[in-house]
């Protein structure tokens, strides 16, 4: 009799324990699953960062039309000067501590470079850098896709907070050499490329990055002349600032 009760007590005691060991089963089994949903949810909706990105793909992704007219073009329609970028300096000096090496600063400040040294990507030679009336141009800040260019593809249309964004961004900024940055002007692709060969892939790719980014057009010209520099370089990533 004793036996019966005692074995009777063991069955139900293991059956129990069976069950709640099914039922922790079953649940973790379905955090488990949901949390594979959720990480796959997660990862098909988390766009691709621009880096993943050829410009030779990018560049495909480009409206083509003709150069709107120049008509109403006026530099101040872009920004009345350089915003602060963060970290508070503003957008040339911060420009110059990301591109030279061996930077100073003026002093008693934290945001204005006095000296520097630069890799000039344009022409490939090395300019040391002095702030001064005399010195400063030797190294510009130049637009890689140039201002006026913009307009007239896309950037008449555009707000002016997008235009000042444009013009303030480091994407499209670049420290070079003064006198060639003059010799570029406003041109796009199809009318000047840097005379520095080997930095052509990475500065058609900075284009198309920022005319990406913006929404701006390419010309029929433009494109096939930034298509024949990647033709070079089809694996090329764009930048991402």
């Amino acid at each position: 009799m004793h036996s019966s009760i005692a074995s009777s007590k063991f069955f139900k005691s293991k059956l129990l324990a069976s069950s709640l060991v099914l039922v922790l089963t079953l649940g973790l089994g379905s955090i488990a699953s949901s949390n594979d949903a959720l990480a796959s949810s997660l990862a098909k909706n988390t766009p691709p960062t621009a880096v993943s990105q050829t410009a030779k793909a990018a560049l495909e992704k480009l409206a083509v039309k003709g150069r709107a007219p120049k008509t109403g073009y006026a530099r101040d329609l872009f920004s009345d000067g350089w915003v602060d970028q963060p970290g508070g300096c503003d957008s040339r000096n911060f420009i110059l501590k990301r591109d030279l090496t061996r930077v100073t600063w003026r002093s008693g400040e934290f945001c204005i470079v006095a000296t520097g040294a630069l890799a000039d990507p344009y022409t490939g030679k090395k300019i040391n850098f002095t702030r001064g009336v005399k010195t400063s141009l030797a190294v510009q800040i130049d637009h890689v896709v140039a201002v006026s260019d913009a307009w007239q593809k896309g950037a008449q249309q555009a707000t002016y907070a997008t235009r000042n964004k444009f013009y303030n961004d480091p994407l499209n900024l670049l420290a070079v050499d003064g006198p060639t940055n003059g010799s570029k002007s406003d041109s796009d692709a199809a009318s000047w490329l840097p005379p520095n060969k080997a930095y052509r892939c990475a500065y058609v790719a900075r284009q198309v990055a920022v005319k990406l980014k913006y929404r701006l057009w390419v010309t029929t010209a433009e494109k096939a002349a930034i298509a024949g520099v990647l033709t070079k370089c089809p694996s090329q990533k764009l930048p991402v600032g």
